[in-house]
């Protein structure tokens, strides 16, 4: 078995232009997205997450959605969902409360991000696609955002928050493709529960298969 080790001359030349330690602080900052509340939820009055986690499920919804659509650039989907709300690392994270009366300046958080990374071209470009929203790709990443929210309300819903099924509303109305409404329409009619307690047997009282 080779070393796993790499020598100097694997690493990117344009790695060899910056400091290392750049990229290390791209990586705090990230980081940063774990310890930031979605704020929403206070509102709300019930439901918990950070950022970081948000942007997890997204990304499964937009990796989901890139295979139910055709002639998508799923790899530039699934950055757009990786990093749409990498700016709230600076920025923090504003609800529609907030923004009545905060405006966040995300173009300049992400300029003054990719402006330190030799890959920041990449970041940049991909983010203000999706703030463009003119792509199939984009759209599609806006809509992952929308229905990771819409997943969690049904969840706080399906525990008896009252306040949800109003905060739906909105929700759906937000969506922009078709795919992403016949999404949401099948996560309403579903139980949260039902992935993992669908079988109502004799399991949940003996732990084990006859």
């Amino acid at each position: 078995m080779g070393s796993l080790r790499y020598s100097a001359d694997r690493i990117q030349p344009y790695i060899k232009r910056i400091t290392m330690k750049r990229i290390a602080n791209f990586l705090f900052e990230a980081g940063m997205l774990k310890r930031t509340p979605r704020s929403g939820f206070q509102f709300l009055g019930s439901g918990a997450e950070s950022v970081a986690e948000h942007i997890f499920r997204t990304v499964c919804i937009g990796y989901t959605l890139g295979h139910l659509v055709k002639d998508v650039d799923s790899d530039k989907l699934l950055r757009m969902c990786l990093f749409h709300d990498l700016p709230e690392a600076r920025t923090g994270d504003l609800n529609y409360v907030n923004k009545k009366y905060v405006k966040a300046d995300e173009k300049k958080a992400i300029n003054d991000l990719a402006d330190t990374l030799p890959f920041g071209e990449d970041i940049r470009a991909t983010l203000f696609e999706f703030l463009e929203g003119r792509t199939i790709e984009a759209q599609l990443a806006y809509d992952a955002d929308q229905l990771e929210m819409i997943l969690a309300l049904k969840e706080c819903k399906d525990l008896g928050n009252a306040y949800a099924d109003e905060w739906l509303e909105f929700a759906l109305k937000r969506l922009k493709t078709d795919v992403a409404r016949e999404l949401a329409a099948t996560v309403l009619e579903t139980d949260s529960s039902l992935w993992w307690f669908s079988d109502k047997s004799d399991w949940w009282i003996r732990g084990k298969k006859e």
